[in-house]
């Protein structure tokens, strides 16, 4: 009897013209089925955020990837929405996988929660769907770019590699979705770690250079130099120290991990 092919439904926050999503449209079509539903316009820093200003507006395009024709779908919405999209409305079945990526830049730390990338892929869980967020470390300065000087041949391989790990195996009880940092000068023969998150921001903000508030500012961000002191078996630490694939089992449930008996003692003391 043939196996079934896997559908996956594909998505980011870069953009539907990102190179990073064609490296994952690639290598995932070697494993599945893959339908690209994702933010017609760059949506880095989204998070998981639904905005009322979304127009939805689907449009249905061609694209070239690697000499093959790819029927894609352009979303007016942020990535979290691009998946509602995906399952609601462009799927005409449930996807086996709801994959997010490859992204312009790590997602590691207390900002994941910011990353469209991760976002994204956790509106996905939040829908009971296995989902697989993969990002790439890069320079900030090419993290609101489509540049064609990163190359995302690694990250490419390492995202089929955990979609094939994900169909096959399931996630254990208590894990929602999976997060994969690949470094820079990752090749497939990269070694990969388990990692949990840093308790670190990663990158901190810094405040727009104007001499008014009457003056259109952006907040930017910077890298947090506090990383010398990262603590061992953070994502942060086996990205940036070890330069290995950093792995993160997340859940949703962002409940801290404490009696709550006793939390509930303490304000009541």
């Amino acid at each position: 009897m043939t196996k079934k092919k896997p559908h996956i439904l594909l998505t980011n926050d870069d953009g539907i013209r990102s190179p990073g999503l064609w490296a994952a449209a690639s290598e995932l079509s070697r494993i599945g089925y893959v339908t690209v539903a994702a933010p017609r316009e760059q949506s880095t820093g989204m998070g998981r955020s639904l905005p009322s200003t979304s127009d939805g507006i689907i449009h249905k395009e061609q694209v070239q990837v690697n000499g093959q024709e790819w029927s894609v779908y352009a979303v007016g919405g942020s990535p979290a929405q691009a998946v509602l999209h995906g399952i609601l409305e462009i799927v005409p079945h449930k996807p086996d996988l709801i994959v997010s990526g490859i992204n312009y830049g790590e997602n590691v730390g207390l900002g994941i929660t910011i990353s469209g990338t991760v976002g994204a892929a956790m509106e996905a869980a939040s829908m009971g769907y296995p989902s697989l967020a993969v990002s790439l470390e890069t320079d900030a300065h090419f993290h609101l770019t489509h540049s064609e000087d990163i190359n995302f041949a690694a990250a490419g391989f390492f995202t089929a590699y955990f979609a094939n790990l994900i169909l096959e195996k399931r996630f254990l009880d208590g894990v929602d979705l999976l997060k994969v940092e690949v470094p820079r000068h990752a090749t497939p023969e990269t070694a990969w770690e388990i990692a949990r998150l840093s308790r670190h921001r990663y990158y901190e903000p810094v405040p727009p250079k104007r001499t008014s508030w009457d003056v259109p500012g952006s907040i930017g961000y910077q890298h947090d130099e506090s990383i010398a002191h990262e603590p061992e078996g953070t994502d942060v630490y086996v990205l940036r120290k070890k330069q290995l694939v950093a792995v993160t089992p997340l859940n949703l449930d962002m409940t801290a991990r404490i009696d709550l008996k006793d939390f509930e003692k303490h304000l009541r003391k």
